[in-house]
């Protein structure tokens, strides 16, 4: 990981945020995937525009895209691409969608980025360094105990029976009248600025969490998978962020998994 590498990723939000932008609350083509997920016209523009400049400036890196898959590389790099996270979003209108784009070194994530293209919201997150904002650093904020946590994650339909049933225990020990449901990667941007506390999901892909892990980290939170190991290219899915590290096994015995 070098300075290029972190000037790089931010460039490719910008290519990605103009490709977008333009469809945004306008008329556009969407299609259903074959696991039932939409995609649209803007989806496929952004992770267009970012392959193409991997493509030109960095072709010897490995991509990994949510939209147009996976092309090898030789230099140990690999830069993980969901053009939009939140796509259901997008297409309501709702502003609370955002590009997503990590380099993984040895298969962990080292850089991450969530941009936000209409708000032009960007968190930013380095190994090693602090989070930012815009810019600016971010902190996550404490969370003395788990029934003041405030609890967010994507939709109950993406947990399996067997998940939601952990879900459900981990929910009703946090402050369940103030629980926070939609918002994709925009929650975990939330959660990096300290305004909210834990997510949890099940059912990501590496595009959907890979961006996520240095931003909380780089935070002061903590990113695992549901068994408390550090999220990685073959980690399964099952991620849970916690804004206060003092909570991680708190969290984790809520679940039943701890």
């Amino acid at each position: 990981m070098t300075k290029d590498d972190i000037a790089l990723a931010s460039r490719l939000a910008d290519a990605a945020g103009a490709a977008i932008r333009p469809f945004f609350r306008a008329v556009f083509e969407t299609e259903r995937k074959g696991d039932s997920s939409p995609v649209t016209e803007a989806d496929r523009a952004a992770e267009a525009a970012m392959r193409q400049i991997l493509d030109a400036e960095r072709p010897d890196d490995a991509i990994i895209g949510e939209e147009y898959g996976e092309k090898p590389g030789t230099s140990g790099k690999q830069w993980v691409l969901d053009p939009i996270d939140g796509t259901t979003s997008f297409i309501a209108g709702r502003p609370i969608f955002g590009t997503l784009i990590a380099l993984l070194e040895g298969g962990f994530p080292v850089i991450g980025v969530i941009d936000q293209p209409i708000a032009k919201e960007r968190w930013t997150g380095v190994m090693g360094r602090c989070t930012t904002f815009n810019g600016q650093p971010v902190k996550t904020r404490p969370c003395p105990k788990l029934d003041e946590a405030i609890l967010a994650s994507t939709s109950p339909h993406l947990f399996t029976d067997h998940d939601a049933d952990h879900f459900m225990k981990l929910a009703k020990q946090t402050e369940t009248r103030r629980m926070i449901w939609g918002g994709d990667c925009y929650n975990y941007g939330l959660l990096a600025s300290g305004h909210i506390d834990l997510v949890c999901e099940s059912g990501l892909k590496l595009h959907d969490f890979a961006a996520l892990v240095p931003i909380v980290e780089g935070a002061g939170g903590h990113m695992c998978d549901w068994q408390g190991d550090p999220l990685h290219a073959a980690s399964d899915g099952r991620v849970v962020a916690i804004g206060d590290s003092a909570r991680v096994e708190d969290v984790l015995v809520a679940m039943g998994v701890g």
